[in-house]
């Protein structure tokens, strides 16, 4: 076997293999503004390891604060604050398994429901939505507010393995 072919075969296995990423618009096509319901919209999606959250919003109107459980709870952004965003277009990278809060710290906002929590899980292609029992199913993501990257994942091997095993019969 020439060393081209198996040059070509690692090169391909390292670009193939990797895990499904998604960027989430946080409130959909409402973005981050009061009179979204920030609850019903975190429990329709799962979120991963290597997710992107999109905080969408008018600099000076809103502002996002990533918190503690305990602030997320009062709503008291004095103490307990991780981060602070104010953009108007924040992305924050999901990169570690674990609980995130979120809240709009401009007067009033938290209070009245600019808030949410997620749990983001490590990346793999069988995170499902989740089973917790629902009243009615939440309506499909519009095609704008999530964009999914996809980059082969774990069933892709497989197919590299046939491509490969194809290629050297070249």
């Amino acid at each position: 076997m020439g060393a081209p072919k198996i040059f070509f075969m690692l090169l391909a296995m390292v670009f193939l293999k990797g895990a499904v990423s998604e960027v989430h618009t946080v409130g959909d096509e409402l973005q981050w503004n009061t009179g979204a319901n920030f609850g019903s919209w975190s429990q329709k999606y799962n979120f991963s390891v290597g997710d992107t959250l999109v905080f969408k919003y008018v600099k000076g109107q809103h502002n996002v604060y990533e918190v503690i459980e305990a602030t997320y709870r009062s709503c008291n952004g004095s103490t307990g604050v991780l981060a602070t965003y104010e953009s108007g277009n924040d992305q924050l990278e999901l990169d570690q398994a674990r609980k995130y809060w979120f809240i709009c710290n401009v007067g009033g906002h938290c209070l009245g429901g600019m808030r949410f929590f997620i749990d983001v899980k490590e990346a793999n292609s069988t995170n499902l939505r989740p089973t917790t029992p629902q009243s009615e199913p939440p309506p499909p993501p519009p095609a704008s507010s999530c964009a999914t990257i996809y980059v082969f994942d774990g069933w892709s091997s497989w197919i590299s393995l046939i491509a490969f095993g194809v290629l050297l019969q070249w």
